[in-house]
């Protein structure tokens, strides 16, 4: 569970990324070393997971987003994770219910550029069958502030 000054906090530091310490504490109205020990305990507990830079693929070469759904071989998922596992292109892969087994977040250079990544993703035998759906526009960027709202406002 987050209380309220946590869910501040993390919104704070998703608008402000590269905030310091000091002026958090500032402008949440809290001591720093108050601030230090909540980012501490929401680490150790998973809440937070990096401080990275959030990297846009499309300015570094990488305008084509889509998502492919796989259908692996029975017992071959291990082998499946690994090949999607030395792909640069696939960012992000799921196990998922229904129909498909794994659902694979990709970029590409170029349409032909994704079809050879699904080519390669085909040439595993551990890969039965792909389904690749290319998104045209993003309407609701990744976003996490509703959701740091509503952790405080009915907890579970």
């Amino acid at each position: 569970m987050l209380d309220a000054l946590d869910s501040q906090l993390l919104i704070t530091m998703r608008a402000h990324p590269r905030i310091g310490l000091t002026e958090l504490a500032r402008l949440l109205g809290v001591a720093r070393g108050t601030v230090q020990a909540r980012l501490e305990k929401l680490t150790m507990r998973g809440v937070i997971s990096d401080f990275g830079p959030t990297v846009a693929a499309e300015e570094i070469g990488y305008p084509i987003l889509a998502f492919a759904s796989l259908q692996i071989a029975q017992g071959k998922l291990t082998e499946a994770v690994r090949t999607l596992g030395s792909i640069p292109e696939i960012l992000e892969v799921y196990g998922t219910s229904g129909q498909a087994d794994l659902l694979c977040r990709v970029v590409a250079r170029s349409t032909p550029h994704l079809q050879e990544i699904i080519a390669e993703i085909l040439a595993s035998p551990a890969v039965q069958r792909t389904d690749t759906t290319i998104a045209l526009s993003t309407q609701i960027p990744f976003r996490v502030e509703p959701l740091l709202g509503a952790a405080v406002e009915s907890p579970a």
